[in-house]
């Protein structure tokens, strides 16, 4: 493939300084619309050392306005961010929407200088791939705009701007011994790169060859690239705003007749004596606090999701769950209605900056899994988009464990007759009013439809990496004490 481009291409000075004109016109007016269309924007450039990135993206966003876009120029990943899945730190530095955000390297060093330098397995390049892929086409189809540049030079083209960097005093340090080591890989690269292109060349995120042997041509073809993808990106928008979607908000009623059910066979009869559950209680609180600090020692980050019923005893199971635990170690995250820079973002992006670093625990007090429950039911989200997220949420669980993170998934399972007792109790309970309110009551006239979405859920997202684990929770006793003793026997079985 990239022997086959001619990297002769060249522009006249007068044609190049017409063209450029017009252009940046172009691209300041388009950097406009795609702020006032709310398009978040995501441009990478990849290429060989000496390519001229750092100079091609200056010239690219000389026309734009600088309060729109920022630039983020990586590096190999510091202490914290090798401590997380490596998509971690690009998803925290994903745009809200009307904003552009330029790379100057990316995530494809994983794929790229870390493969050569040998420093990923086989599997884990196949995780790589099939990572990248899926990160883009989640932000591709939430609507984020993905502009992927590989600026290729001749080796022969290569040598020859090293050599010039290192003639003068002021540009020597720019070149290292790494840059002239990749100089004679030169040829091996050449397949990386074009495995890389042909894994990752996507409808949704197409890679463009930018010959950059000449600044000028290389600075009009980037311009014109982006000028087209951004006036597409916008009559797309536009297009699909003229277009009514009448019924796309409405919650579908749910089908009893023949549906897959799994909270029916539930036996919420389960319970435990007082003594028992303060025994299990102490015994498994010890063994816990014990497989911390062991969690810690061997850096094995651990995701415990909480979802349920209102009032199905979240709270009460986080609260023993943490009793004994070092609170260094551990991060409760109360996930409540997303705040406007939140709705700015794809709607993983919160949960993504929350990700634990490895050895610590991030606890989750409802989750991800709202955009298939609440948002589905209450219409804040399309049909479309809540029925994609089953596959989004699959892969970002994946990602984790992949990355070595233990997962687990509970859902806190009470009948309708135990909440409205509850809800009874604590409007009764000065001290357990805060905990009750209108919406809660609310809620309960759609328990068919929750219902309906929960059963679904668990159906479709319960994974050998990532299970859901439904407890019984009528008995507040046993529902503690199970959730207990499934952590302690999943981080036993991990630490094996």
């Amino acid at each position: 493939m990239l022997e086959c481009i001619d990297l002769s291409k060249k522009l006249k000075k007068k044609e190049a300084k017409e063209l450029l004109d017009r252009l940046d016109a172009k691209v300041a007016r388009l950097q406009r619309e795609a702020k006032a269309c709310g398009i978040p924007v995501m441009i990478i450039f990849e290429g060989w050392g000496a390519s001229g990135k750092g100079t091609l993206i200056n010239r690219l966003i000389q026309p734009m306005d600088p309060r729109g876009f920022k630039v983020y120029t990586i590096q190999k990943e510091n202490e914290e961010e090798a401590m997380r899945p490596f998509l971690w730190r690009f998803w925290t530095k994903t745009p809200a929407k009307g904003r552009m955000h330029l790379f100057d390297r990316s995530w494809y060093n994983r794929v790229l200088k870390d493969r050569m330098d040998g420093r990923v397995s086989k599997e884990q390049l196949m995780n790589a791939y099939n990572e990248i892929v899926s990160f883009e086409e989640q932000l591709s189809v939430d609507g984020t705009l993905i502009i992927k540049f590989f600026l290729h030079i001749s080796k022969k083209e290569q040598k020859k701007r090293f050599e010039k960097l290192e003639a003068s005093e002021e540009t020597r340090w720019r070149v290292t011994a790494e840059d002239w080591k990749h100089n004679k890989q030169y040829d091996e690269y050449v397949g990386v790169y074009e495995d890389m292109m042909e894994k990752t060349d996507t409808d949704f995120a197409p890679w463009t060859i930018i010959e950059a042997t000449d600044r000028e041509y290389a600075s009009a073809k980037i311009l014109a690239t982006v000028s087209d993808m951004l006036e597409a990106k916008i009559k797309e928008v536009n297009t699909a705003k003229a277009i009514p979607a009448a019924e796309e908000a409405k919650p579908d009623e749910p089908e009893t007749t023949f549906r897959t059910s799994v909270l029916d066979g539930v036996d919420l009869s389960k319970s435990l004596s007082k003594d028992v559950y303060k025994k299990k209680l102490d015994e498994l609180q010890t063994k816990l606090s014990k497989m911390h600090s062991e969690l810690y020692r061997r850096r094995i980050p651990v995701v415990l999701a909480f979802e349920g019923w209102d009032a199905g005893g979240k709270g009460g199971a986080i609260k023993r769950l943490t009793a004994r635990l070092d609170p260094r170690g551990y991060e409760v995250i109360p996930t409540a209605s997303p705040n406007d820079i939140e709705k700015a973002h794809h709607y993983l992006w919160r949960f993504w900056n929350n990700m634990p670093k490895a050895g610590h625990i991030a606890i989750f007090d409802r989750t991800w899994y709202g955009r298939v429950m609440v948002e589905r039911i209450e219409g804040f989200c399309t049909k479309a988009e809540w029925q994609r997220a089953y596959k989004e949420i699959n892969q970002m669980e994946e990602h984790l464990a992949n990355a070595g993170t233990v997962i687990i998934k509970f859902w806190m399972h009470i009948d309708k007759d135990e909440q409205e007792r509850r809800f009874k109790e604590r409007m009764e309970n000065p001290e357990k009013q805060w905990k009750i309110t209108d919406e809660d009551w609310r809620n309960r006239e759609k328990w068919p439809q929750y219902e309906e979405a929960v059963n679904e859920m668990i159906v479709r997202t319960s994974t050998p990496h990532a299970p859901w684990v439904i407890v019984e929770g009528n008995s507040k006793y046993y529902a503690r004490v199970k959730v207990l003793q499934t952590v302690v026997d999943a981080l036993e079985e991990r630490l094996k």
